[in-house]
């Protein structure tokens, strides 16, 4: 993945709950971040903040980080579907510069009111807030 067309906006400082039996960061903890990042992207490219992790594909982890350690999270979109948007992440050590991991391909799923996938009429990445949802969208009742 070359560093040009990955944009680094989300920083994590590996806290002591951060880390696993040998004291470096938990991929699990690494894993929700970035599923949380993800989140926030597809839902502002999407303008919708009904849009769900669909798939990840495998994931690679290359390196570490250990407590004290800052390290940044970034997304690109690599792929607009009809109802879907496909995106790329790498994760990095600020101190080291290293690639912790890297994520070939994670989609997400534009959904409507009733649950369901709904296109999203988007296929291109915008780099303005005019796609940001303009309320809260509270708490979603289950569908029967």
């Amino acid at each position: 993945m070359s560093k040009g067309d990955i944009t680094f906006h989300t920083r994590k400082w590996v806290r002591p709950e951060d880390l696993n039996a040998n004291g470096t960061l938990f991929g699990g903890s690494l894993l929700r971040w970035i599923d949380e990042e993800a989140a926030i992207y597809a839902i502002v490219q999407l303008g919708n903040g009904r849009a769900v992790t669909k798939y990840m594909s495998e994931i690679n982890f290359v390196s570490s980080a250990e407590q004290g350690d800052l390290i940044e999270m970034g997304l690109t979109a690599t792929h607009f579907g009809r109802t879907s948007l496909t995106m790329r992440a790498e994760v990095r050590n600020m101190f080291t510069r290293e690639s912790i991991l890297t994520i070939e391909k994670i989609v997400f799923v534009n959904l409507g009111d009733d649950g369901k996938p709904t296109p999203h009429g988007y296929d291109a990445i915008t780099y303005d807030r005019d796609r940001v949802p303009n309320k809260h969208l509270g708490h979603f009742a289950p569908h029967a």
